[in-house]
């Protein structure tokens, strides 16, 4: 027997009939959308589980095991947290630190991040790296240096102190984000603007501008969440001046009911899943994704 023909028997005899091959493709296939339909609900359930259990238990009068629904429902917890005033309070505080932060990390970052996207500088990489080191180590141990530095300037407890503790959370939104929507927009739209006479302003604020909004956009409603769900900074510099929604969840966990707290959660989570789902289309639309290749 020669050489051919014995590998040739080997391939017959390994090999996988023909009128199995579609019964294995098929179980592959039912087998893999099974997996894949296990993950999606195992994901849904850790989601939307702890917001289903809040639902209910902010509008449940009573509700004891093994029950798997409230006995009884009731709005009172809603008009108790809304109309207490300590709780109103930290309701219009984080209404306040939120678009004041925002709007200053606009001001201050905005710039930075134009000149991060459109000019070359010695240590412009290094800078762009250096921006994630707020979020590379454990926050309560930079809040607990800048509130030395800002016990030092008499800034403990003052309004101001809360807002420069929370500008930290908000640098790396307001930069990398706009830098990498400023990097997008084509160097060939702004010479065509400047060959018709455009200057360098008019070409920023009618094509830069107007194409890296979305950007923009994403980065602002990014910075205010920021901003509102921040806690740790705003208990250790605003403390017992300043107390917003974040930071009042301490006290509702530890002195108030579990109903009451769960209102307190839906009302501190709205905000989020509305801007959220604002600015989703332009996360999920790929628009972002071209700039972030910064050189």
């Amino acid at each position: 027997m020669s050489t051919v023909q014995a590998r040739q028997r080997v391939d017959e005899a390994s090999a996988v009939p023909e009128p199995r091959r579609p019964v294995v493709n098929v179980v592959r296939r039912v087998v893999a959308r099974g997996v894949l339909g296990l993950c999606v609900l195992l994901l849904a359930v850790f989601i939307l589980g702890p917001l289903v259990w809040l639902s209910l238990r902010a509008f449940a009068a009573s509700w004891s095991y093994p029950s798997l629904l409230p006995e009884s429902w009731t709005l009172s917890w809603w008009r108790q947290v809304l109309a207490d005033q300590t709780l109103g309070s930290s309701i219009r505080l984080s209404f306040t630190f939120a678009p004041v932060v925002t709007a200053l990390s606009a001001l201050i970052c905005l710039p930075a991040a134009y000149a991060f996207a459109r000019f070359n500088f010695p240590g412009r990489r290094v800078l762009l790296v250096s921006l994630f080191a707020t979020n590379a180590f454990p926050k309560i141990g930079l809040f607990v240096s800048v509130a030395g530095l800002l016990y030092s300037l008499h800034l403990m407890g003052t309004f101001l102190g809360v807002v420069v503790v929370q500008l930290l959370g908000t640098i790396v939104f307001m930069t990398w984000i706009p830098a990498a929507a400023f990097a997008s927009v084509p160097r060939s739209l702004e010479e065509a603007a400047r060959d018709v006479g455009a200057g360098p302003l008019r070409v920023f604020f009618t094509v830069t501008f107007p194409l890296a909004a979305p950007g923009i956009l994403v980065a602002m409603i990014l910075s205010f969440l920021a901003s509102f769900d921040e806690a740790q900074g705003t208990f250790l510099v605003g403390a017992p001046n300043y107390i917003t929604m974040p930071t009042e969840m301490y006290t509702l966990v530890l002195n108030y009911p579990e109903q009451a707290a769960a209102v307190f959660s839906i009302l501190l989570s709205i905000p989020s899943v509305l801007l959220m789902l604002l600015v989703r289309r332009h996360v999920m639309g790929g628009r972002l994704a071209e700039g972030f290749h910064l050189r």
